[in-house]
């Protein structure tokens, strides 16, 4: 199948860019990392329809797009701003698909849901409280994005419970790596450097983003087989 060709080529890919960063040699993976996302835009674009296809194709090229704009990040600041705007729309938009994926019934494990929200709550609030002294004028840009990401997980859990195995937890565990991604991101822009800061950003964001994808297509493959 090409879109499971093409999830290999992703994966493929990643690494090659994530050994080169280790290796130390951002400049080379600079030029690499635009060509990433593609990869899996075109897996979905050439998958079968499904109703949440499009949400699944805007978030993902919302993503690219923020992969673009944050290579500049080092240039000016407006750069950082943008590329957060790509990402926040990203996020939305991942909300929207969730949401349409997640059928019109009520969670049966309701006492679970309140705990899970109740934890992603707690997430929220420490990481704001722990940078919100170095945010500057960035505090309501950088909260607002906390909060759409906060939600973002919220609804993958809700589906969690909701889905069928294995989809739920692949998409389970990829918001909440993303979650992780973004949050190593700005604990190392705003807080203080983290080691290995590009390292641990990408390996997370590019395994959230296959995680993510791959779970939407199993719950909506139909009557081919998805091996990956």
């Amino acid at each position: 199948m090409k879109n499971t060709s093409l999830l290999k080529s992703y994966l493929a890919i990643s690494i090659i860019y994530l050994l080169i960063i280790l290796l130390g040699h951002e400049d080379i993976a600079w030029y690499i990392k635009p060509f990433l996302l593609l990869f899996l835009i075109l897996a979905v674009y050439f998958y079968s329809d499904f109703p949440s296809k499009k949400y699944l194709l805007t978030a993902l090229c919302f993503s690219w797009l923020g992969d673009i704009i944050l290579l500049f990040a080092d240039r000016d600041e407006m750069y950082f701003i943008i590329g957060l705007i790509a990402f926040l729309l990203s996020h939305i938009a991942y909300i929207l698909l969730f949401n349409k994926q997640i059928k019109p019934k009520n969670t049966k494990n309701k006492a679970i849901f309140w705990m899970g929200a109740t934890a992603i709550m707690a997430y929220l609030i420490i990481m704001i409280a722990v940078l919100l002294p170095s945010l500057g004028d960035l505090t309501i840009p950088v909260f607002v994005y906390a909060l759409v990401i906060s939600t973002m997980l919220l609804f993958a859990f809700k589906g969690f419970l909701i889905w069928k195995e294995p989809a739920n937890w692949y998409i389970l565990i990829g918001a909440i790596v993303f979650v992780s991604s973004d949050s190593i991101l700005a604990f190392n822009k705003f807080y203080k450097p983290v080691v290995l800061s590009s390292f641990l950003i990408m390996i997370t964001y590019l395994v959230a983003q296959y995680l993510i994808v791959s779970g939407i297509l199993k719950l909506n493959k139909k009557n081919s087989i998805l091996n990956f």
